[in-house]
């Protein structure tokens, strides 16, 4: 089978926008002397005498010294950006099929965070080219990864980004019809290739 574009722009892994680690791809070198410095770097917990419980002062912030923080849209983007595209061995992110600008949360992210609230994701993918037979595919394993890694309130709505698709209109409608969505998690070789493509996700 041709691929539809064998021949696609790619982006370096370094470049993508992440709060993820990316020690991995770190080359040695300069950067590798920081993190061994990181690495060999006294705990701040040792410099103190262990009968020190200024950690534990008065913080009216949270009970338990921690605050849960909203998920934003880096966050977002870091749940798909790795997902493997089903044509090439490349990630969306790679491909630039997911792009941190087109990740909308509404409301906006905010402190305190609310699992309450009903809250929209809505991701507007940029087929690699226009008319790319495996967009739907693409659309549906963001879907399955977003809704797999939320919490129950977040609503994950997944489009074809404006002007980038021959046939947007009709991607959309496959992707928002929540049957088709279904009926095509059903089928064991459309998920065999989404489990593929989620294999890359950490």
């Amino acid at each position: 089978m041709d691929k539809d574009n064998a021949n696609p722009t790619i982006l370096n892994v370094s470049e993508l926008p992440t709060r993820q680690n990316k020690k991995k791809a770190t080359a040695p070198g300069k950067d590798a002397d920081l993190d061994l410095d990181i690495v060999l770097r006294k705990p701040e917990y040792l410099s103190a005498p262990f009968c020190d419980l200024s950690w534990a002062s008065d913080d009216t912030d949270s009970d338990d010294g921690f605050t849960i923080e909203p998920i934003d849209e880096q966050e977002i983007y870091d749940l798909i950006s790795t997902i493997s595209d089903p044509e090439h061995p490349l990630s969306l992110g790679q491909l630039a099929v997911v792009n941190l600008p087109d990740i909308h949360i509404t409301p906006s992210p905010s402190l305190p965070a609310d699992p309450n609230t009903l809250t929209q994701v809505l991701v507007k993918i940029t087929p690699t080219i226009t008319h790319c037979s495996l967009a739907t595919v693409i659309g549906l394993g963001i879907r399955v990864r977003l809704e797999q890694a939320l919490p129950p309130n977040y609503r994950v709505d997944v489009m074809i980004k404006e002007g980038t698709h021959s046939q947007d209109d009709q991607v959309n409608k496959q992707l928002a019809d929540k049957e088709r969505v279904a009926a095509a998690l059903e089928n064991a070789t459309l998920k065999g290739v989404l489990d593929k493509m989620l294999e890359t996700c950490v």
